[in-house]
């Protein structure tokens, strides 16, 4: 099969976990031994997600006050080139010794009159106290939210509406090459009044993106890994319950956190409808499982018109 991997930050990073590169590392290692399991007799393509990267990049930036802290695009650039250089040495000393492995640096465009410039959402950097994020607010001119006990700064994420680097993507994959790209969502793009083509700050969802890429290389999975082990109803109250099996119009994104789960339940309905194949929502750790149609949420459909079973 054609399988699009998106890895969440927190198969990175883990939540609250000093952002060293020791430690991004041990968690690279992990997320290889799961992925490792797989790629063997499939293609594969790798999205990860970067925002306690891009974060700890933004505040390394700024304290070198000599020059202007550089913008979004660009660390999202060097994420891309730092967690890919990680990915493709954990997994190659895993996989065979010539199986070949490449790193995309992958351009995004969006749209200049996206509604989310106005309405910051998508959490990057680490988390703080209330105390010190407002202070770091009041300094910084950041905006912040609430990220389940803590607070985070949250910057834009318009939705990404094409991949530059399609067509290389797809000439890696037919030499059976393991591809890593669309790092964080991709570099936010978009033209200017110039028709030239230039960066924005912003931080697109690699979940959306994730979604879209498969869309575009008509991969026969999706799977969307994060630090859960399947999509609840009714989350953090006495009447949640897990979601086997669901046609995706039985679930709706915005009934889901706009800042976690929202965006990977819409990414994952949206390659649904799209592709008739399925997506589903999971724990890496059962990676294996999820593509056996045995853990996760698999959203398809090919269920019932609006049909949802859960456990």
């Amino acid at each position: 099969m054609r399988i699009v991997v998106a890895l969440g930050g927190n198969a990175l990073l883990r939540r609250g976990e000093p952002l060293t590169a020791d430690n991004q590392r041990i968690n690279v290692r992990l997320a290889a031994e799961r992925l490792a399991a797989v790629a063997p007799g499939n293609e594969m393509v790798i999205a990860h997600g970067n925002g306690p990267q891009v974060g700890l990049l933004a505040l390394q930036a700024a304290a070198y006050a000599s020059v202007s802290p550089y913008p979004l695009d660009v660390l999202g650039a060097e994420t891309e080139g730092m967690i890919g250089y990680m990915i493709e040495q954990e997994l190659g000393n895993l996989l065979p010794a010539d199986a070949p492995l490449a790193t995309v640096l992958t351009q995004v465009e969006v749209d200049p009159n996206d509604p989310a410039f106005q309405h910051p959402t998508k959490p990057i950097g680490p988390v703080y106290e209330e105390a010190e994020a407002e202070a770091l607010a009041s300094e910084k001119g950041w905006r912040i939210a609430r990220d389940g006990d803590k607070f985070r700064r949250v910057v834009p994420s318009p939705r990404p509406r094409r991949i530059f680097e399609i067509r290389p993507i797809q000439w890696l994959l037919e030499k059976n090459t393991v591809v890593i790209c669309a790092g964080g969502g991709g570099i936010p793009t978009l033209y200017n009044r110039d028709g030239k083509l230039q960066g924005v700050e912003a931080v697109i969802d690699k979940d959306l993106c994730s979604s879209l890429l498969a869309q575009q290389l008509d991969a026969d999975l999706l799977i969307i890994a994060t630090d859960v082990d399947a999509v609840y109803q009714d989350w953090g109250t006495p009447d949640s319950r897990l979601v086997t099996k669901a046609h995706p119009d039985a679930l709706q994104s915005d009934a889901f956190p706009a800042g976690s789960m929202g965006p990977k339940v819409q990414s994952a309905c949206e390659f649904a409808r799209t592709t008739g194949k399925p997506a589903v929502i999971g724990s890496l750790r059962d990676i294996e499982a999820m593509i056996a149609g045995e853990a996760g949420t698999r959203i398809s459909t090919q269920f019932a018109p609006g049909s949802l079973e859960v456990a």
